[in-house]
């Protein structure tokens, strides 16, 4: 018998099985849902946590959440906030608008690092092919007026 996409979607999902499919161990999820940061898990009739598709989207959206720097407590009140229902929409997307802001900021402080970064390895690379230390510091290590001592 053939079962459609969409049975499959439906099915319940075991913890291991979550685990399993998104690299994260079943301590970490349990953490994740104790912290509210998983809206809707239910319980079966012995207790169990029963998972759905939604939930692994939910843990990808954690996942790139963090990694743009968000925090626990903003991942969690987006999540009350998707419990809240359609109501919240508007805030909702508000929320995620003020960390998109945050996160272009901090890449461009990142391009500003390895732009620096990149000036230094010139300056090093230079240095290491002449024998002679170049005349001066790469771009950007002198910000502060002085020179500093070499």
């Amino acid at each position: 018998m053939n079962v459609s996409a969409a049975q499959t979607r439906s099915k319940p999902l075991r913890i291991g099985e979550v685990a399993a499919r998104t690299g994260r161990s079943v301590h970490a999820i349990r953490w994740y849902e104790t912290q509210g940061l998983i809206p809707g898990v239910s319980r079966d009739a012995g207790g169990r946590r029963s998972y759905r598709e939604r939930h692994l989207d939910w843990l990808l959206l954690i996942d790139r959440l963090r990694l743009t720097g968000m925090s626990i407590a903003q991942i969690r009140e987006y999540a009350k906030l998707v419990t809240q229902g359609r109501g919240t929409i508007k805030h909702q997307a508000e929320l995620l608008r003020q960390h998109r802001e945050q996160v272009l900021t901090s890449i461009e402080e990142w391009k500003r690092a390895i732009k620096l970064l990149d000036s230094k390895i010139g300056f090093l690379e230079e240095w290491a092919a002449s024998g002679q230390r170049p005349p001066r510091e790469p771009e950007g290590f002198e910000t502060s007026g002085q020179k500093r001592r070499r």
